[in-house]
């Protein structure tokens, strides 16, 4: 097994964004720690609340943050639950959260984790460990129409009708157990230029299982939706994405929260009250550095976007 490692991306840019003072502060994707030290650094008076559902990176967290163990409070927890795990440390109001959704090198790289189509391990791709379903699960129950609808709306796999149909056939005979097996399932629905040009094969196909069995994308919105309702005014909210599917959830919920009046334009007065609970910082996403993508092309997809209370 590997040391945790995760690449913290756009750490300047994103610790920048909250614009740490005093007050508590919540990194939502603690991972190895990265964003959790150079938040807690800047805090002059208040605490870091670090928070990941990964058990593996809490104690990797501990480990980097020791020196400031007296303001940082860890929770292992998933941030779909963030009213109440901020409920049960006490917490009423803060001053600023990030989420980073990436997937962390450390769970990408350590074969028994399951996440990689690059090796041979057993179909699990968990970030929380203790959680009941798995790739396994996933690959091996779902039915056809399900896979094929998993594939193509969290892969945009457009292969996703034969590579579904070949699953279910696999399994059909055997189940299909490890990453590799599955890989080469993937790499036989598909046609030969396909397979030859462009990402691996599999990239679609094991985004689309992994977000399928961590319920990746259903979770932003409340999730987003519950930090701002707990933003002091003038705090602010830091959220990086890696792929469109992500981006697009936080982009529309940034808007929905920094909109107004909802009536329609015939109104002679408003009547709805809905008054913007945000303003974005930034309306068009912040990209990676030219010098971070040459050292962590991983980074290449991530956006930013950073919007505060009113």
């Amino acid at each position: 097994m590997s040391d945790f490692n995760h690449y913290s991306v756009m750490l300047g840019e994103a610790v920048d964004g909250l614009k740490v003072g005093d007050g508590v502060y919540v990194d939502c994707t603690a991972g190895g720690g990265g964003h959790s030290l150079e938040i807690v650094k800047r805090i002059r008076n208040g605490r870091l609340i670090a928070l990941d559902q990964d058990m593996t990176a809490i104690e990797a967290a501990k480990r980097r943050l020791a020196d400031y163990a007296d303001k940082t409070e860890f929770i292992n927890g998933n941030f779909e639950n963030i009213g109440e795990l901020l409920d049960r440390a006490s917490v009423d109001k803060i001053s600023g959260a990030i989420i980073d959704l990436g997937v962390s090198s450390y769970q990408l790289d350590t074969p028994e984790r399951g996440f990689s189509y690059k090796y041979d391990a057993p179909l699990d791709m968990r970030m929380d460990e203790s959680a009941s379903l798995t790739a396994y699960d996933v690959v091996n129950g779902y039915d056809e129409s399900e896979l094929r609808r998993i594939l193509y709306n969290y892969g945009e796999e457009q292969f996703a009708p034969s590579i579904a149909a070949a699953i279910v056939k696999k399994r059909a005979v055997e189940p299909i157990r490890t990453t590799l097996e599955l890989v080469d399932v993937i790499r036989s629905a598909m046609p030969q230029r396909a397979v030859v040009t462009g990402h691996h094969p599999a990239k679609r196909s094991f985004q689309a299982i992994r977000i399928e069995v961590n319920h990746e994308l259903a979770v932003i919105e409340p999730a987003i939706r519950a930090l701002v309702e707990r933003l002091s005014p003038g705090g602010r909210i830091a959220v990086i994405t890696f792929h469109s599917l992500e981006d697009r959830i936080v982009k529309q919920t940034f808007a929905s929260l920094a909109q107004g009046c909802t009536c329609p334009k015939s109104f002679p007065v408003c009547v709805c009250g809905n008054k913007p609970k945000i303003r974005q910082v930034n309306k068009k996403p912040i990209l990676p550095s030219a010098e971070e993508l040459e050292v962590n092309p991983r980074s290449r997809s991530a956006k930013l976007r950073i919007a505060e209370k009113i």
